[in-house]
């Protein structure tokens, strides 16, 4: 076993029958478990999938413990444990290739996490695949979603480099075990060339297995796109998801921090009215309405957020101090985005609230 700070050490001793994970179907694959792991890092030699993670946090000494995978996913909040104490917490995550977004590298194979926080502490770990769960509420025959695909733009996929974050890179932390995310937003992309690219529609559309959910959040790249061909590409999309049993939900665009003088959002720019004065939100909601698909309005509430805050408040939603970019997220950003969208998932009931964490 590699050697680990005192309080990873004294910690495993807590936890001998937890780090016991069965192999994997053939010999020469070790253990899933904590002789996978360095100090501050896991690496799991699995293939594409999606995997179970039971992590023990916490040691003879106080310690506080994030976990982030992947590429810069976070999937579990910081977690504080007092001296003697410790936690365990599970989540599920998306494994594949590539491991960000759909266009970039394929990024390292396997499952690697990161572990983060003011003073990571890994008593034990254990990663096995995902069982198939219960496709059905036994409450009014509602199907449960165990994975959520997300498709979108740069505001939502996993961005490969500090300091940018997309709110689908912040989601998975809100989520317990049984419920994964598979986040398949690229940057750049529009709703036409997200279509006409065979690694994104034409990738995504055959994984979309029934009952899983779909968010759908395109506009900020269809700066040209006239409203008859928005509509019918975004009907084209919900049809699509449709097709193969999933659930279709249209989430309006983030707005840009773009201030009027009396403190107000530029009803063009930052309401993402575009350059032919097509008012995409608008047109997201007209689609939704029509085509009975859910909707999460994430345009109104970003835009009263980032106006409660005001023109220095917001600054930290984006990276204005950083980058002088009024249109991607923060980290933080991202995390209080990523958190309207949990929300709105429970209140819509399209995920049980047993299935998330707050706070």
């Amino acid at each position: 076993m590699r050697r680990f700070n005192i309080a990873l050490l004294a910690a495993v001793t807590l936890s001998t029958a937890l780090s016991a994970a069965p192999a994997q179907a053939h010999d020469r694959t070790p253990p899933l478990g904590i002789d996978n792991c360095a100090t501050t890092a896991c690496h799991f030699d699995v293939p594409p999938g999606t995997y179970d993670v039971t992590v023990r946090l916490g040691g003879e000494s106080a310690a506080s413990t994030a976990v982030s995978g992947e590429t810069r996913r976070s999937l579990l909040p910081e977690t504080a444990t007092a001296a003697g104490q410790t936690v365990t917490r599970s989540f599920t995550v998306n494994v594949r290739t590539p491991e960000g977004e759909p266009t970039g590298p394929d990024g390292t194979p396997g499952l690697d996490l990161i572990l983060g926080g003011t003073a990571p502490a890994l008593a034990d770990i254990r990663v096995t695949p995902a069982l198939p769960h219960a496709r059905m509420n036994s409450r009014g025959g509602t199907p449960i979603a165990h994975q959520i695909v997300l498709i979108g733009d740069s505001t939502v996929c996993d961005q490969p480099g500090d300091p940018y974050s997309g709110w689908g890179q912040q989601l998975p932390q809100f989520l317990r075990k049984g419920v994964s995310v598979a986040n398949y937003a690229d940057s750049g992309e529009s709703t036409v060339t997200y279509l006409a690219n065979p690694l994104l529609w034409g990738t995504v559309q055959p994984l979309i297995n029934p009952g899983d959910l779909v968010l759908v959040q395109l506009a900020h790249n269809d700066k040209t796109t006239d409203e008859a061909t928005y509509r019918a590409n975004l009907e084209t999309l919900v049809a699509g998801i449709r097709e193969m049993g999933g659930r279709p939900v249209l989430v309006t665009p983030i707005v840009r921090r773009w201030f009027n003088a009396d403190g107000t959002l530029n009803n063009d720019t930052a309401l993402l009215v575009n350059g032919l004065g097509v008012d995409l939100p608008g047109v997201v909601r007209s689609v939704a309405a029509a085509e009975g698909v859910t909707l999460i309005d994430l345009t109104a509430q970003t835009k009263a957020l980032v106006e409660s805050l005001g023109v220095d408040g917001s600054k930290a939603i984006y990276l204005y101090n950083e980058k002088k970019d009024n249109t991607h997220t923060s980290v933080h950003g991202a995390t209080v985005y990523a958190g309207l969208v949990r929300d709105e998932l429970v209140a819509r009931h399209l995920l049980p609230e047993d299935r998330v964490r707050v706070g």
